[in-house]
C-alpha cells in the first residue's frame, strides 16, 4: 500500500541519514546497481553503502515528495549537514523488487542562491522565505 510504502521510503532514508551501514544493507538487493547522474558514477551495493558512509560530516534531511508507484517510487530529499554548511536537494529513482532496492537513480543537486544576473533582472521571488535551494 502507499502508507506502507511511505514508511518504507522514510525508514530508507534515515538509515542514509544516519550513515547506518548495516541498517542501509537491509534495503538492497546484493547486486543492486546505483547511479549517480551528475557525476558519472555506477556503484555495487557495498560500494555505495561505502560512499554513504563514508562521506564526511553528519547530516540531516527532510523528504519533500514522493511520486511515482510501490514498485517505482521517487523521492525529492532535502539533505544537508548538521552544521548547515552543506546543502543539496536529491532526486531519486527507485527500482523494489520484493522489498529490496535493485535499481536507484540518484540527481544530486548543490543548493544555492540564484545568480547575481538573475537576481538583477528580479525574475523570480524565494519558493520559501530564509532557505536557499
Amino acid at each position: 500500500s502507499p502508507m506502507s510504502s511511505q514508511i518504507w521510503l522514510s525508514a530508507y532514508w534515515q538509515a542514509v541519514l544516519d550513515q547506518n551501514a548495516p541498517e542501509m544493507r537491509k534495503y538492497f538487493h546484493e547486486h543492486a546497481r546505483i547511479s549517480w547522474h551528475n557525476s558519472n558514477e555506477c556503484f555495487t551495493t557495498a560500494a555505495f553503502i561505502r560512499a554513504n558512509c563514508e562521506y564526511p560530516g553528519a547530516w540531516a534531511g527532510e523528504i519533500q515528495r514522493v511520486a511515482g508507484t510501490e514498485e517505482a517510487p521517487i523521492t525529492v530529499v532535502h539533505v544537508y549537514t548538521q552544521d548547515r554548511t552543506c546543502s543539496f536537494h536529491v532526486t531519486s529513482f527507485f527500482q523494489i523488487s520484493q522489498g529490496k532496492i535493485v535499481t536507484l537513480d540518484e540527481y544530486w543537486g548543490d543548493d544555492a542562491p540564484p545568480p547575481q544576473w538573475r537576481k538583477d533582472l528580479g525574475l523570480s521571488t524565494p519558493i520559501q522565505t530564509g532557505q536557499t535551494g
